[in-house]
């Protein structure tokens, strides 16, 4: 199997759990604040990682220096600023809103690739981007949309994860994977811990019963290794074989897992016009896999040979 598929496959699974655990953080952020919840699931994983790095992999650490510092920096912050601006914007927006304008960073991440890395996404890629937005709207927008101050965090919330994206592929492959990826997770467990303690009620985080309620320690155990230590560090892994746009269409199957788990585990009902949506979604990456300009070649090369024989 060629690397960029195995990281396609690999990438694939981190939407699968990221939008598994959909309900999972929705059950446990009823009890502790949000920022809190993000301050305590990233240092978890942070230590879990850490750990790792010193016990296995120590030969790593004579790559660190100042460049490998701010690029894991830059990955963190805005994964932080994502997550944070997602959060506040739920405070006053509806959900459907948040999903639909959250996944916009399917279209933001090629105009970013063409703008700051100058990569011009391929006539499949902008295909694909086009068919997952429009399943992404037919998902999540089940109300007219109208539009206020949480629709416009959550679309810096797009922006700052389309950014993660670039910044990510740009610095993957120049930087040890567990390591760089270890300074993001302790970026956004530091910025979480200081945003929670300016603007929540921190000292729910210290609070046995609802630290230890059976939901908090559940969601914080299973997103703290699943969708935090091993998500974000496959992503830096296999995010360098493959491309940024791609990677963001893959990331545009998070709500439909969503959707499907809570389908199966939830008893949620699938409209029309969501089944429709996820189709879409699928459809547009797999349309970003295809080698269409391979295939257009072979059939000019077939043609031609028609032509001289």
């Amino acid at each position: 199997m060629k690397k960029s598929l195995y990281a396609d496959f690999c990438l694939m699974l981190v939407a699968l759990v990221w939008g598994a655990t959909f309900v999972l953080v929705q059950n446990a952020i009823s009890l502790l604040p949000p920022l809190s919840f993000n301050g305590v699931r990233f240092l978890f994983a942070a230590i879990l990682l850490g750990s790792w790095l010193f016990l296995f992999k120590k030969d790593q650490l004579k790559y660190w220096n100042k460049r490998l510092l701010f690029s894991g920096f830059l990955m963190g912050f805005w994964l932080f600023l994502g997550y944070a601006t997602q959060t506040m914007g739920l405070l006053y927006t509806t959900s459907s809103n948040a999903g639909f304008i959250t996944g916009l960073s399917v279209v933001l991440v090629p105009l970013f690739s063409l703008f700051l890395l100058k990569q011009r996404p391929g006539v499949n890629a902008i295909g694909g981007v086009v068919l997952a937005t429009w399943g992404l709207y037919l998902l999540t927008m089940t109300n007219s949309m109208a539009l206020n101050i949480g629709d416009f965090l959550v679309l810096l919330c797009a922006i700052s994860f389309a950014l993660q994206i670039i910044v990510t592929g740009k610095y993957s492959s120049s930087h040890p994977s567990l390591l760089l990826t270890v300074v993001q997770i302790s970026t956004v467990a530091v910025l979480s811990s200081i945003s929670a303690f300016l603007f929540e009620d921190w000292q729910r985080a210290f609070q046995a019963e609802i630290l230890f309620n059976p939901n908090v320690i559940a969601a914080l155990l299973v997103t703290s290794i699943f969708a935090t230590a091993l998500a974000f560090f496959a992503q830096t892994t296999f995010q360098k074989y493959t491309t940024a746009t791609r990677v963001a269409l893959i990331f545009a199957l998070e709500p439909v897992f969503a959707a499907l788990t809570a389908y199966f585990w939830g008893g949620e009902r699938l409209s029309g016009s969501a089944i429709i949506g996820c189709a879409l979604i699928f459809a547009g990456m797999i349309l970003s896999e295809l080698p269409i300009k391979k295939l257009f070649s072979i059939s000019k090369d077939n043609q031609a040979a028609k032509n001289i024989s």
